[in-house]
């Protein structure tokens, strides 16, 4: 029926705009209004009642061979059970990338120095002869301090704005923090560090009809997905995404021992598949990711498996876990827990229920044995913290900020974090 005038509709709704409704709960005393309703494709509504949000609170064992034999030693997870976790994700969630995937010519088209910096802005060609129409490129900037004395580590922000572009806080409403006086770009290579960023657009367009273009149509020569494990555009956008590396581990100013990958929404999904398959990644930082990212797919809050799963985000067999989320071999614990034991730092935001901030700390303490398998430090505390405070002293971090759906506020708190792991930048010449 029609959302107006369906029966399973929560009561007490109205409509914000067309296909969103929204409650009285979640509006703050500024006016803000944050708690959001969407009717799924297999008609389920959206939840925010903390009671029903957990109808499959048995998640799978990260540490749980797939025939049922544990896993006793970092052998065994590296050489059987990882192994395992990456084959699920790609046949039923993400899809796989092809193995025929033309190579990628790079080239630096410009290279311009001010203000203390220089930046290149770097393209990656990519070979479509076999299918003209489409016209997949890498298009990454490079901004570094110009006067380093050696290479650098580097954090690339998916979907950035390049450095010195401003990037502020959303809407400035009262009640909401005051940004941070540097933009993240500022900050970064005030450490000395250089920032990148990585346009996904340019490779996969973000919407169903770019599965016909982009990279995904030129592998299919222009056709529609026909394989279940076909891949979406989250792992083309990680796929291009292990290219960049492949680029600055050709670029003496970087040093791709140290390099950092950071996304928001949509790009922290990308951001944590990108570092769950490439080792390359030394650290990631995943911001508001929500369903598909870090929070618990058995979640019932805000977005679910139910949202996106006919998505162009995904492989087309995650379709049919829609309404049926406990038959996942899989879960985002374990999606963490692949980046191990690398460091994750994954946040959350008072006014962004949608992507579920406490399903994101419950993934980060259920990825926690493998951590700790592995020799690393989980999280610490099976305890979610206040809004606004950080859990960053083991190798897994969280933190809630108050306010809305952006990256902003936590870069400050990240960059101390991967201080840790990617230490100094070489003395200025």
């Amino acid at each position: 029926p029609p959302e107006a005038d369906d029966p399973l509709r929560p009561a007490g709704l109205r409509v914000l705009k067309p296909g969103v409704w929204v409650d009285d709960v979640g509006v703050d005393d500024n006016g803000n209004i944050y708690n959001q309703y969407r009717r799924s494709s297999v008609g389920t509504w959206s939840n925010y009642d903390e009671a029903k949000a957990d109808p499959f609170p048995r998640l799978p064992d990260p540490l749980l061979l797939n025939d049922g034999r544990p896993v006793r030693d970092a052998a065994a997870w590296w050489q059987r059970r990882r192994p395992e976790i990456l084959e699920d994700f790609r046949a039923t969630v993400f899809g796989r990338v092809p193995a025929d995937l033309p190579g990628v010519t790079w080239d630096v088209t410009t290279e311009t120095g001010e203000g203390g910096v220089k930046t290149k802005r770097i393209l990656g060609r990519i070979d479509h002869a076999s299918f003209p129409a489409a016209t997949p490129a890498i298009t990454v900037t490079l901004t570094l301090p110009a006067h380093a004395a050696g290479p650098v580590p580097v954090i690339l922000a998916i979907g950035g704005r390049p450095a010195g572009a401003s990037r502020p806080m959303p809407s400035g409403r009262a009640g909401r923090p005051a940004a941070p006086a540097l933009s993240p770009a500022q900050q970064i290579l005030a450490r000395g560090w250089g920032y990148a960023t990585f346009d996904p657009s340019s490779l996969q367009p973000d919407n169903a009809a770019g599965l016909t273009r982009g990279i995904i149509g030129l592998a299919n020569r222009g056709a529609a997905r026909k394989n279940q494990d076909d891949w979406g555009a989250l792992s083309a956008w990680a796929w291009g995404l292990s290219r960049a590396v492949d680029y600055f581990e050709t670029d003496p100013d970087v040093d791709a021992r140290r390099l950092g990958v950071e996304g928001h929404s949509r790009w922290g999904k990308t951001a944590l598949w990108a570092a769950a398959q490439d080792p390359r990644w030394a650290i990631a930082y995943v911001s508001c990711s929500g369903e598909g990212g870090a929070k618990l797919f058995r979640r019932n809050y805000g977005e679910t498996t139910d949202n996106i799963a006919g998505s162009h985000w995904m492989a087309p067999r995650f379709r049919n876990y829609a309404g049926d989320w406990d038959a996942l071999p899989v879960d985002s614990h374990e999606l963490i827990a692949l980046v191990a034991p690398r460091p994750v730092f994954v946040t959350g935001a008072t006014q962004d229920p949608w992507s579920d901030p406490r399903g994101e700390f419950l993934a980060l303490v259920a990825a926690g044995p493998v951590y700790r398998l592995l020799g690393a430090a989980d999280l610490g505390t099976a305890k979610m913290p206040a809004p606004g405070v950080a859990l960053t002293s083991g190798d897994l971090a969280f933190r809630e900020h108050v306010g809305a759906h952006t990256d902003v506020p936590d870069w400050p708190v990240f960059l101390e974090f991967a201080a840790r792991y990617l230490g100094t930048a070489p003395a200025a010449k």
